[in-house]
């Protein structure tokens, strides 16, 4: 939103690039949004910044079927929207990462990136929307790879693929990098900072 209109803290697409993706086969994100509330609901709700925070990170709030709490973040972004303070935002980002900091790398410092727009989607005061680079993705990519197993086991719709001039290998090449995907992020969940050292001396 802030390609389109002002705000204190702007964040534009090659920024957000930049710094969500830190390995580029990594590059698959869980999107959240709050309020999730219903509009004739919303005059009895009291939102806040802390409020939309917490709502944002919530695993409720997730557009994807995976919950962040089975990962860890390797980064962030929270794109706020309404009238508020820059500190209020800051002070919020702090106390997540504080509060959080077992569901983020320690080995990526500096992972949470906020941005503030003056102006509030319509018919609400404010809101945020919450882009995050999570290991916890890979339950996603896990229910993908087991239900595609079972079809090509039994090469289920597998003529309409080869008559169109596929060829078979290709499906298993294609399984291949997906596990290798998942196995990816299962090693960037697990890494520890000591890892990171011991590899860079090395």
């Amino acid at each position: 939103c802030s390609l389109r209109f002002p705000g204190q803290l702007n964040c534009d697409l090659r920024k957000l690039s930049v710094n969500m993706v830190p390995f580029p086969r990594l590059h698959f994100f869980l999107v959240g949004f709050a309020p999730l509330t219903a509009r004739a609901s919303q005059d009895y709700r009291l939102l806040s910044v802390p409020e939309l925070t917490t709502q944002a990170f919530d695993a409720k709030n997730m557009m994807c079927a995976a919950d962040p709490r089975h990962g860890r973040f390797l980064t962030c972004a929270m794109m706020f929207r309404g009238s508020m303070s820059s500190k209020e935002v800051d002070d919020q980002m702090i106390n997540i990462m504080n509060k959080q900091s077992g569901y983020f790398v320690e080995w990526i410092p500096n992972n949470l990136k906020a941005s503030i727009c003056d102006v509030p989607p319509q018919g609400m005061k404010m809101s945020s929307v919450f882009i995050g680079n999570s290991t916890a993705i890979q339950e996603a990519w896990k229910r993908v790879a087991e239900q595609f197993a079972v079809m090509f086991r039994r090469k289920a719709f597998l003529h309409w693929y080869t008559g169109e001039g596929m060829d078979e290998m290709e499906f298993t090449e294609a399984e291949s990098n997906l596990n290798d995907l998942i196995s990816e992020y299962q090693q960037y969940q697990d890494a520890t900072a000591d890892e990171e050292i011991d590899d860079e001396l090395e």
